[in-house]
Formats: C-alpha cells, structure tokens, sequence
C-alpha cells in the first residue's frame, strides 16, 4: 500500500484507559495500547480532514510492566463551603486523591495508513495521495506536527522513524496472547455520517508480540453513547490554511 506509513512511539509512562476502572474515579491501564490512541498518536503526527487514519497494527516492543501513582484529579461536581465565608456554600472544583495505574517504560512499533475520507465532499480537490504520504513522513521525522501523548495528557510520547519488524522485541517468541474484551474506538459522526456517538470493543489476540487491528466497521460489538452532529468548517478548506502543509 503506497500510503502506508511506519513509525515507532515511546515513552515513560502510558495510560489506555480501561473505561470499568473510571467509575470509581481511579484509573487502571489496558496492558495494550487501543486502536483510538493510536489513531490519536497518528493525527497528532499529522491530519487532514481530507482524509482518515486506520491502524493496521502494532509491535509490543518491550516487557509489559505497570506502576501505580498517587494523582490528585481535579472534580467540579461537589457544593462546599465558601472559604470567605463557611456559612454560604458554593460549587467549586476541589481535589480528590486517587491512584491511577500506568504503563512504564513503554515502546510500541505501528503500522497505519490513510484513506480518503468519503463523507468530505468539498475536500475532494485536496486528494492527492503523495503529497499527504511525504508530509506524514517529514513529520514523523520531525517527532509531529502537535504533541504526542500515550493515552492521556500526562504521559508523554516520541515518536521516530522505524520499520516494523525490526530490532529485539520481548515477546517475539512469545505465542499467543488473549485480553478479552476491550475498547477499541469510536465511531464519530464526520467519519460515519451517522449523527450518533458509538463505541466499538473487540477482543484481541497478541501473536509474538503482533497485535493486528480489524477495520472498525467489521468490529461487531458496539454501544450507542448519544446523539451527536458533525460540525465541520464553514468554509470547503480548498483556500488559505486549509491546504497549508
């Protein structure tokens, strides 16, 4: 595939949120990176609304290992006392103590290329496959047009050139490898032109090491999560920033 574009990302810490552990308020890591942060990782490398990026598959690079920390999440929710004056109450963000369960020292190889986004009609003359394909690799090797992050804010990511498949992996010789049932990703309205929010889950299996993503339209387990509409630019893009690379 002429589009398809190879880069390896890494980090100190990571977070793939597992969405079960949030209704406590603590945070506990998938022990593999998601198709949606990944994807997020590839967008942050570089975008267009012109097209959309799909994860082919990613190389678990080094030994899976977890670390907890203590975090101290900011809530808006709680009604309390004013500090001027403790007569008079008053809704205000305050911080709660939790402890949140990271990935540590973590380095994935991926695998992705782009596709032309359908429901994007007025950037049809912006389609030109090689010039998005040379951009996506200069920024790869200038580590991204925007910061990258493994999964939430806080960790850090950098990305490099690489090739898949090169380079000592821990699990090359590791089998197989299930995990059940976890989030995949979303279905967003401007990708689907469904005016609804969806999430999808899947269940993979890690092959040596090798986690190979379906497309998301043949995963088969979805939620609906709420109505929601796509509100793309005004303007068609074809003039000014909108065809800036």
């Amino acid at each position: 595939m002429e589009n398809r574009v190879e880069f390896k990302v890494s980090g100190r810490f990571a977070l793939f949120t597992d969405p079960l552990t949030k209704v406590g308020g603590e945070k506990c890591s998938y022990h593999i990176p998601t198709y949606e942060a990944l994807k997020g990782i590839a967008k942050s490398i570089y975008w267009k609304p012109t097209f959309v990026w799909v994860i082919d598959k990613v190389r678990v690079m080094k030994r899976v290992r977890t670390q907890s920390k203590s975090v101290k999440p900011v809530n808006y929710l709680g009604v309390y006392p004013s500090l001027k004056d403790p007569n008079k109450k008053k809704e205000e963000p305050f911080h709660t103590l939790s402890i949140y369960t990271y990935l540590a020292d973590v380095e994935y190889q991926v695998q992705a290329h782009f596709e032309w986004n359908p429901f994007r009609e007025d950037m049809a003359q912006d389609r030109n496959e090689g010039k998005h394909l040379a951009v996506a690799k200069r920024m790869i090797e200038k580590g991204g047009r925007q910061d990258i992050f493994l999964g939430t804010r806080e960790c850090q990511g950098y990305v490099e050139p690489c090739a898949c498949g090169e380079g000592h992996g821990f699990y090359d010789d590791g089998g197989e490898l299930a995990y059940g049932l976890i989030f995949h990703g979303f279905d967003y309205p401007d990708e689907t032109g469904k005016n609804e929010l969806v999430s999808r889950f899947w269940r993979p299996v890690m092959k040596d090491g090798i986690i190979t993503f379906p497309r998301p339209e043949e995963c088969t387990i979805r939620k609906f999560v709420r109505q929601m509409v796509a509100n793309p630019p005004g303007s068609s893009g074809l003039k000014g920033e909108g065809l800036l690379v």
